[in-house]
């Protein structure tokens, strides 16, 4: 196998982050996180990601914002958005707006780690 791919975990909520962040690193992935969307924005300008893991609902800039960043400048980038509000209009904005897929909070990491293999591996 090559590199590992590399993830960005975008999540306001510290105790979720950190926790997805360990989870994903021992599966094998690269992973950074940022606290928000401006951090997120800080990030993205200096390093590529296969994958962005982005909450929609942060202070200051939301995930709809960075997913719109990263679709102009960064096409090749997939993005899944993360929500505690899985709702279907945000489900669909989020389609709108580019995102490869979209998982609920509280989500099963089962699931997730699912969703991620299954988006990084449809090329």
């Amino acid at each position: 196998m090559g590199q590992p791919f590399s993830i960005l975990v975008v999540d306001d909520e510290d105790a979720l982050r950190n926790v997805l962040s360990s989870e994903l690193q021992s599966e094998g992935y690269s992973v950074v996180s940022a606290a928000d969307g401006d951090e997120a924005i800080t990030i993205l300008q200096q390093k590529k990601f296969d994958l962005v893991l982005l909450d929609i609902k942060m202070p200051r800039v939301d995930g709809f914002e960075v997913l719109r960043f990263i679709k102009e400048r960064f096409d090749e980038t997939k993005v899944i958005m993360l929500t505690g509000f899985a709702d279907l209009k945000n489900a669909i904005e989020s389609k709108k707006l580019g995102a490869e897929d979209f998982v609920s909070k509280p989500y099963d990491l089962v699931d997730l780690l699912t969703t991620i293999e299954r988006v990084l591996s449809s090329e």
